[in-house]
């Protein structure tokens, strides 16, 4: 039922951004100054569809950060988070990148712990959030 699409921001960038504004600013409350960057650009950008409709979204830095991982609050906890991380260590691996990088929000440290990411570092605070930097080591 959930199909991904692993495409530049001009491909899924109306998708995601619907997706991110709804998540982080509406929901979580992120001022729209704050959400928007110029990474956008340069990044791969998976959407999750749960049949026609787009569902979540997450983004892939060329230095290897993860970032932006977002899924509407009524398709969560189907796997999708899941099913988008997965898609985005591939295209990490293809692009050989030694390792992948991502700041967790509080809520989401055990989600990326069961993924094989690792703490790294001391807790921050982004956009007034508890975050903490965790790593995944893909030579390995």
């Amino acid at each position: 039922m959930i199909r991904i699409d692993c495409s530049s921001w001009l491909i899924n960038g109306e998708w995601a951004s619907s997706i991110r504004r709804s998540v982080f600013v509406e929901e979580q409350g992120i001022d729209e100054s704050e959400e928007w960057d110029e990474h956008d650009s340069a990044s791969i950008h998976v959407v999750a569809w749960w049949g026609s409709s787009a569902v979540g979204t997450a983004r892939l830095l060329p230095d290897g950060k993860i970032g932006r991982m977002a899924v509407l609050p009524e398709f969560r906890n189907r796997g999708i988070g899941s099913a988008m991380l997965l898609a985005l260590l591939a295209v990490a691996k293809e692009q050989n990148l030694p390792q992948v990088r991502l700041s967790a929000q509080q809520q989401a440290i055990e989600f990326y712990s069961r993924h094989g990411f690792s703490p790294l570092g001391d807790a921050h605070t982004e956009v007034g959030i508890p975050h903490q930097w965790m790593v995944l080591n893909l030579t390995t």
